[in-house]
């Protein structure tokens, strides 16, 4: 039986960063992904984009410092158009959404910030300052990755491989038998799946869908809890077509679907890859809770595939700028916002990021955040997208499952509320996660404690020596740090 220090399972965001912590401190990593690629969302569900948002500091800094040096693999996008400017300035046509193009002008310091709009997203003189994000090339960027992964020397990368059976006893995990018929040991390990499913095979408690109002006291929790979720989206990518050149998937766009998506959800987030494609995300392609009841996945894709077609169809008919746009790509993959979230020692809740960091002085913060309280679909039966005052921490107790003394959470199946999880997961904040996962287990190992007795003091130390942000505004070490691009 092959034996590692730590074993990471999921290769998404937040396994990338953990493994990349924890092989970068000296630990023997074995990171396993089910799928032929790492990267999760980002690599195949066409998530491509880091939104803008406090906390990128850390491994997302050093990886986009890496996507550099690589010709059209990054950019940072300002906002050109956006749907709503344009209604309440009464220009015609409209915009089907918000529009991000590239902006040479700026840095990656500049895509660290989302909070402080006084009227949120209708400010546009503030939206166009302050909010500025990254698109980069998914196939790059997985190069990537993975080139810093194997970098480290201690970090065993292992690729259409997931876990079959788990050996535990009493809350301590021992083994895993994998898919390819080995079995491998750790003292430690971390859970990065989407849904974490390492967590719910070992038994613990999970959550899903959005819980009533008296489980947190969460005031924009419903009364009464349901299976509702997020929604889903199909991502696309789109780029301009050559005179007279002929499309294959032209003939599909003269079916006559109806684009219902142009009455019920007239709004898109379209951003501009760095060789100047577009990537064109409908918020949301499908309803959560419709998502929920389709019974297999490929049915769901399907049906997600035919309502992209409507959608580009309509786009190219109705809005002037893109008739001599072809479409390029469909994800192969769904971009699900929400599944599963176990239980752990400590919940993020609605409270927690509306209070904010000033109510939260003294918790142990392993990561920061601003991103709204976002959820995309009328059925979620919330109220859109609510910007926040101030960031927010995400506490290290809310990476341990109960139960277990030596396995962590580090993915968006961590322990966040239904509501705080619509803010809590986009990929800058899920590597961050894993980052602190990571640097979690050298410290367990090297001080011989368990998870939940990590020393917190000691833990904070070295994330801020490998330039993570855990405070507001950015202390000047790191804000010099990050001129370093």
């Amino acid at each position: 039986m092959k034996a590692y220090d730590l074993i990471v399972v999921g290769g998404g965001s937040g396994g990338i960063g953990a493994a990349l912590a924890a092989g970068r401190l000296g630990l023997r990593v074995l990171l396993l992904e089910k799928q032929n690629y790492l990267g999760g969302n980002a690599a195949q569900s066409g998530v491509s984009v880091w939104e803008m948002g406090v906390g990128g500091t850390g491994i997302p800094f050093d990886i986009y410092k890496r996507l550099k040096q690589k010709d059209k693999a990054v950019g940072i996008y300002s906002f050109a158009k956006h749907r709503k400017w344009q209604l309440q300035s009464g220009e015609s046509p409209l915009h089907p959404g918000a529009e991000l193009l590239l902006d040479p002008s700026k840095k990656y310091r500049d895509t660290l910030l989302r909070h402080g709009s006084e009227t949120g997203i209708l400010n546009e003189a503030f939206v166009r300052e302050y909010w500025h994000g990254v698109p980069f090339e998914p196939a790059i960027y997985q190069q990537v990755v993975e080139e810093m992964l194997l970098e480290t020397g201690n970090v065993t990368v292992l690729k259409n491989t997931a876990f079959q059976a788990v050996e535990s006893s009493n809350g301590v995990v021992a083994s895993v038998t994998l898919s390819n018929g080995e079995t491998v040991s750790a003292p430690l390990f971390i859970d990065a799946t989407d849904s974490g499913h390492l967590c719910r095979y070992l038994g613990c408690e999970t959550m899903f869908g959005q819980e009533a109002n008296d489980v947190f006291n969460e005031p924009g929790a419903p009364e009464n809890a349901s299976s509702r979720i997020n929604g889903v989206s199909l991502i696309y990518r789109i780029g301009l077509r050559e005179k007279d050149e002929a499309n294959s998937l032209d003939q599909e766009l003269e079916s006559n679907v109806p684009c219902w998506w142009a009455e019920s959800y007239p709004v898109a987030s379209i951003v501009q890859y760095p060789n100047g494609d577009l990537n064109v995300n409908m918020l949301p392609t499908m309803e959560g809770v419709d998502f929920v009841q389709y019974a297999d996945y490929q049915a769901s894709y399907e049906e997600c595939k035919r309502r992209v077609l409507a959608h580009f169809r309509h786009l190219k008919s109705t809005y002037a700028p893109y008739a001599d746009y072809k479409l390029l790509w469909m994800a192969p993959a769904l971009g699900v916002r929400e599944g599963h979230r176990v239980v752990t020692q400590q919940i993020l809740t609605e409270q927690d990021i509306r209070g904010g960091l000033v109510q939260q002085l003294g918790e142990p913060i392993v990561t920061i955040a601003d991103h709204a309280l976002d959820t995309h679909g009328k059925s979620t039966g919330r109220a859109g997208c609510a910007e926040l005052d101030m960031p927010y921490g995400v506490p290290y107790p809310c990476l341990v499952p109960k139960g277990f003394s030596n396995l962590l959470i580090a993915s968006r199946a961590a322990g966040f509320s239904s509501l705080a999880a619509s803010s809590c997961r986009l990929s800058r904040t899920m590597m961050q996660l894993g980052q602190a996962a990571g640097t979690a287990a050298y410290i367990a190992l090297r001080d011989s404690v368990d998870f939940p007795n990590v020393g917190y003091a000691d833990l904070s130390a070295s994330l801020v020596a490998h330039h993570v942000q855990l405070e507001y505004p950015a202390p000047a070490e790191l804000e010099a740090y990050l001129e370093m691009e």
